[in-house]
């Protein structure tokens, strides 16, 4: 029995956009893994951290039901409806500087950001 393909919807940058930076250490992450031609970022917002939201990064095989897959810069990036409704408009971009390196979202929703960059409110 073969499980049948996941039901997802396609989405466009106006979602979410993934700058050069995040682009090209993205693909090279997939490729590492082997998941190149079929993997994906899952971005979602949880509970948590000092301002009450938090995004969680994870690298996955593709979409699962309900999800909104975008492709920018040949990045495939899926997220969840709920999670879409606090990141839309949102920016990922990548920096491999030492302190305060790793992925960032730049999300014109937060209206209030914490000093560390790991979390927000909207």
């Amino acid at each position: 029995m073969s499980t049948p393909a996941p039901n997802f919807k396609l989405g466009n940058e106006k979602l979410i956009k993934v700058l050069p930076n995040a682009s090209l250490k993205l693909i090279s992450l997939l490729t590492k893994q082997g998941r190149a031609e079929s993997g994906a970022l899952r971005v979602a917002v949880v509970g948590g951290g000092c301002s009450g939201l938090q995004y969680k990064m994870d690298l996955v095989d593709g979409p699962a039901n309900r999800d909104i897959m975008v492709v920018s810069r040949e990045v495939r990036v899926v997220i969840d409806p709920k999670s879409a409704l606090f990141v839309s408009g949102s920016e990922l971009d990548y920096s491999d500087d030492l302190q305060q390196g790793g992925f960032k979202v730049k999300n014109p929703n937060a209206v209030v950001t914490c000093s560390c960059g790991e979390s927000f409110a909207a």
